[in-house]
C-alpha cells in the first residue's frame, strides 16, 4: 500500500473513532463473494484488512454466507475451512430452507443505525449501495487485487458536520459527545482543580508585561550619581546647641576611681614648682643672664 493512501485511511478511521465510537479490534462482516475473490487473487485477507484499517480486526461471517460457500459451484473445501476459522455471526436464518441473499442478510444484521459498529467487506455493488445510506458504516472492497476503503458517504458526512456544530455551540468547555454522560468527580478532586485554576490566574495577573522598545543599559555599568541631601536635614533649622562644639575634657580632672577615700568629686592635679636655678629666690627670672654681653658692658660704663 502506498504511503499517501495509508495515511488517508488512518485519518479516516480516526474520524470514525472520534465521531462514532469505533475501536479495536474492528468487527468486519465478510460475505461469500469477497472471500472467493480474495482466494482467486491469492490475498491473505486478515493481514490485508488490518493494513487497510490501521488496526487489529475481528473477522466475522454470517450463517447465510457459509451456506453460500457450500452451495457454490465448484465447491472449494479449503475456502470453507478457512471461513470456519472466523467468528460466526448468528443471523437466525439457519431455519430457512434456502439462505437469504447477502443484501437481505447483512442489512438485517447491521440494522438501520449500525449500533454494533460493524465494518462491511463486500464485493456486491447492491450491498455497498444500500450500506451507503447508513451513517457511520465503513465499506471495504477489492478492485483488481487491491483492497480499498471507501470514503465517508453522504449520510456519515452530514451526521459528522451536525456533531461538529453541536460541539461548537457547547463551546470549548462543553462535552465532546452530548449523548455520553459525564463522569462524577470527587469533592476533593473538584476543590483541588478549582484551587489550581485560581492559582494559575493569580500567577498570570502578577506577571508584568514585557516593555517594548530599546533595551535599557546595564545598571552595573552606569556611574552612580552623588547622594543628594535628604529633605529632612535640609528643611530642619540648625539650633545653637548643634553649632557649638562639644567641650573637651579637662586635663586637670582625674577619674573618680583615683580620688582618695572620703572624696566624691574629681581630684585636682598638683602644680609643679620651678627650681631655684631657673630664677631668683623670689621666683623672678634673671634678666641679666638673658641679655646679650655687649648690652651689659655699655650699661656698666
Amino acid at each position: 500500500m502506498k504511503l499517501k493512501r495509508a495515511k488517508a485511511y488512518r485519518k479516516l478511521m480516526h474520524q470514525y473513532e472520534i465521531q462514532f465510537g469505533f475501536r479495536e479490534a474492528y468487527q468486519v462482516l465478510l460475505d461469500a463473494e469477497i472471500l472467493q475473490d480474495a482466494w482467486k487473487f491469492k490475498i491473505d485477507l486478515v493481514p490485508r484488512l488490518e493494513g487497510v484499517l490501521a488496526g487489529k480486526i475481528k473477522p466475522m461471517i454470517t450463517q447465510c454466507s457459509i451456506r453460500h460457500l457450500y452451495n457454490a459451484k465448484p465447491k472449494n473445501e479449503a475456502l470453507i475451512e478457512q471461513a470456519k476459522t472466523y467468528e460466526r455471526r448468528r443471523c437466525n436464518h439457519h431455519e430457512l430452507e434456502d439462505p437469504l441473499s447477502s443484501l437481505a442478510c447483512l442489512s438485517e444484521v447491521v440494522g438501520p443505525t449500525n449500533k454494533h459498529r460493524y465494518i462491511v467487506a463486500s464485493q456486491d455493488q447492491e450491498v455497498r449501495g444500500h450500506m451507503r445510506t447508513i451513517a457511520g458504516l465503513p465499506l471495504v472492497y477489492i478492485s483488481k487485487s487491491v483492497m480499498l476503503l471507501e470514503p465517508m458517504n453522504t449520510q456519515t458526512a452530514e451526521q459528522r458536520s451536525a456533531l461538529e456544530r453541536t460541539k461548537f455551540r457547547l463551546g470549548l468547555k462543553g462535552q465532546r459527545n452530548p449523548e455520553v454522560g459525564q463522569k462524577r468527580k470527587r469533592e476533593g478532586d473538584a476543590e483541588g482543580a478549582d484551587a489550581s485554576i485560581e492559582n494559575a490566574t493569580g500567577d498570570r495577573a502578577q506577571k508584568k508585561k514585557r516593555q517594548k522598545g530599546p533595551k535599557q543599559p546595564n545598571p552595573l555599568s552606569i556611574k552612580k550619581s552623588a547622594k543628594a541631601p535628604s529633605k529632612d536635614s535640609a528643611s530642619k533649622p540648625r539650633t545653637a546647641d548643634s553649632s557649638e562644639p562639644e567641650p573637651k575634657p579637662s586635663t586637670t580632672d582625674v577619674p573618680e576611681s583615683s580620688a582618695p577615700d572620703g572624696e566624691t568629686g574629681p581630684r585636682k592635679r598638683k602644680r609643679k614648682h620651678k627650681s631655684k636655678s631657673d630664677g631668683a629666690g623670689d621666683g623672678a627670672p634673671n634678666v641679666e643672664e638673658s641679655l646679650p654681653e655687649t648690652y651689659i658692658l655699655r650699661r656698666g660704663r
